[in-house]
């Protein structure tokens, strides 16, 4: 876990804990992966402990964000090119797959890769083999390659926008990041690891939080996930005079368009398949927390009322973090 943990994965939440388990077990592997998660949920932060937790470590970790590749230029970001290869190419280049063999190539954004990206990224995983721009042999990588989305993959797929073939090829192992609203407590945590951070970034005696606001930040449904909490911290750090930091709601967004936990976040603030996604999610922590408090804990019980099969039922018990003890004695 130590190796794990330094890498900025903070957090006591169930959810947490059974995403960070999770994260361990794949960390021994060698296998792509793709992680799933809303904006600002924190997935590179996971990649990058899965890499920094496997036998890579001393490797190189190299990310790249997809939508930010112009079709034209994939094969020449990925792969390099060699002198002469075009016009201005007057010295050879590496790529990012050079610069990450024997590590990690943490590939952000996956969906946002052009139909072109996709077919150059598929051949390449085939056999690990490539040919840089203008090179007269192909050369070969040992590298992980760890892809990200916020959307969901097989919608995609489905509408013809994602290729399936590339989407088997990197779906080998899968994990879901939670988000924040469905770590309770963690607000708390994460708020105090951030504070820590900052003061020893500023070099200044540390701060703490008032307790005040910690049913504020606890209450708060962070539509902008990890990344909107810390965001918040910081500027509360940098704008706090004394040795407390206060937060008020107004601070939270409450106001201007952002509600807090309790209430519905406006839908249209995030796209629609992230929209859908948040609402089904919400739906099926809900069911299962209430039938698993009816049964007890009891799945086997819990799976006839449901009409879900024992095992489909379990995976939604361990995605959502919940335990069968907290319920009853389980089955």
């Amino acid at each position: 876990m130590s190796r794990v943990t330094l890498h900025n994965l903070v957090g006591r939440s169930p959810a947490f804990l059974a995403t960070l388990r999770l994260v361990e077990r794949i960390a021994a592997t060698d296998a792509p992966v793709i992680i799933e998660g809303e904006t600002g949920t924190g997935k590179e932060v996971v990649a990058r402990a899965i890499h920094y937790g496997g036998a890579r470590t001393d490797r190189p970790f190299v990310p790249v964000n997809c939508g930010a590749i112009p079709e034209n230029l994939i094969e020449n970001e990925l792969f390099g090119h060699a002198r002469g290869a075009y016009t201005d190419a007057r010295e050879a280049q590496q790529g990012l797959v050079a610069l990450a063999n024997g590590g990690t190539l943490f590939l952000d954004e996956i969906e946002a890769l052009s139909p072109k990206g996709q077919i150059t990224l598929l051949r390449f995983l085939q056999d690990m083999n490539y040919r840089p721009l203008g090179a007269r042999h192909e050369e070969s990588a040992d590298v992980r390659i760890i892809a990200a989305t916020n959307v969901d993959l097989l919608d995609l797929v489905e509408h013809k926008q994602f290729r399936l073939d590339l989407y088997f090829r990197l779906q080998i192992l899968s994990l879901r990041v939670p988000p924040l609203r469905e770590r309770p407590g963690d607000p708390e945590v994460l708020s105090a690891h951030f504070v820590r951070r900052f003061s020893a970034r500023y070099r200044v005696p540390e701060k703490t939080l008032d307790r005040s606001a910690m049913p504020l930040l606890n209450g708060y449904s962070w539509p902008g996930n990890v990344r909107e909490l810390e965001n918040l911290i910081h500027r509360e750090f940098l704008l706090c005079e004394g040795p407390r930091i206060g937060i008020s709601a107004d601070r939270l967004g409450v106001g201007r368009g952002v509600k807090p936990a309790g209430s519905s976040v406006a839908l249209t603030q995030a796209r629609f398949q992230q929209a859908k996604a948040r609402a089904i999610a919400d739906f099926e922590r809900a069911y299962i927390t209430e039938l698993l408090t009816r049964t007890h804990g009891n799945i086997s019980l819990a799976a006839r009322i449901s009409g879900k099969e024992r095992s489909r039922l379990g995976k939604l018990v361990k995605k959502y973090g919940l335990a069968r003890d907290d319920f009853g004695n389980g089955d």
